[in-house]
């Protein structure tokens, strides 16, 4: 039996669609009409699995037609993708090259599958997306208090901050709510915020990017967030080791808890002071900190047992 691979191309209005290895593209509508008559296409029979990049919610919508189908999708981060197109010599850019290049990316690497998120997953993900842009409306907005002179604009400020604070904590009420309604949900929390130095809403945003956690091992974790050290080593020469990649939305929001469990968790303040010791610069060491902390959240997920020091 043959395996095709789909590669779909996300635009606001339409979708590019490539079918490897048979090379057939076909152009739809990104809306209701255009998903129905691309999932009565595929033939799932010989389907081994669908390729669409992240891009900001406009896959959104595709992606939970897929799901509901029952079609196997994997949702890729772009950067992994442009790496793979330069390698593979594909330079030029176009949606039906794109298209092109992510049914070669499902092909040859084959991308871990999405899971498929349940509807509270989806209205609590929804809800930490708004917050985290709302957050960043209001440290704009505090950050042009700082330089302002003039008073009416300083009120107008005052007052959108305000605004921006109760819409904040609306969406944190909401956001309990939702959580209190499902006890798998609350079961998960609870566990996650054991650990010191991880909030409920901390826990939350981590859950509703990362619903993989507890089913991981440690280097597939680390390497889904985007925390894992990457060599640059080449013959005589030695380069610093980074991270790339991974899950943007994750990172930010561990980043300001792995500076709390730094002062306050004592595994996470040994391990970051251990590393200064070392010679580790500081921003080396925090990260290495964000990469100890998910690494530990995996743990007590797939344990099913809350933060204990003694047992890490």
């Amino acid at each position: 039996m043959a395996h095709n691979f789909i590669g779909i191309d996300v635009a606001k209005k339409h979708l590019d669609v490539h079918l490897a290895p048979a090379g057939v593209h076909v152009q739809i509508a990104n809306d209701s009409p255009g998903w129905a008559e691309l999932i009565d296409s595929i033939d799932a029979a010989t389907l081994e699995l669908i390729v669409i990049e992240s891009t900001g919610g406009y896959e959104a919508g595709i992606v939970a037609e897929l799901h509901a189908a029952d079609l196997p999708v994997a949702v890729v981060n772009p950067r992994q993708v442009r790496d793979y197109a330069r390698a593979t010599g594909r330079l030029a850019k176009t949606d039906r090259i794109d298209a092109a290049v992510l049914a070669g990316f499902a092909r040859n690497v084959g991308p871990r599958r999405t899971p498929v998120p349940d509807a509270i997953t989806r209205q609590i993900k929804a809800l930490v997306t708004r917050r985290r842009q709302l957050r960043q409306l209001h440290q704009a907005e505090a950050n042009h208090r700082e330089h302002v002179v003039d008073k009416t604009i300083a009120r107008s400020i005052a007052r959108t901050i305000t605004m921006l604070a109760r819409e904040l904590a609306r969406i944190d009420d909401d956001l309990q709510r939702l959580i209190q309604a499902s006890p798998i949900w609350q079961a998960k929390l609870d566990l996650l915020v054991s650990v010191p130095g991880i909030a409920q809403v901390t826990a939350a945003a981590v859950l509703a990017g990362l619903p993989e956690l507890g089913t991981l091992n440690r280097r597939e974790v680390a390497s889904l967030v985007g925390v894992a050290p990457i060599n640059r080593d080449s013959g005589m020469l030695r380069g610093r080791r980074t991270i790339s990649g991974g899950r943007t939305e994750v990172r930010t929001a561990l980043y300001m808890p792995t500076l709390v469990a730094i002062r306050h968790n004592p595994i996470i303040k040994a391990f970051y002071e251990r590393l200064l010791a070392n010679g580790k610069a500081k921003m080396t060491a925090v990260v290495a900190c964000m990469r100890k902390l998910v690494t530990l959240l995996n743990a007590i997920l797939k344990s099913n047992h809350p933060w204990n020091p003694k047992c890490v």
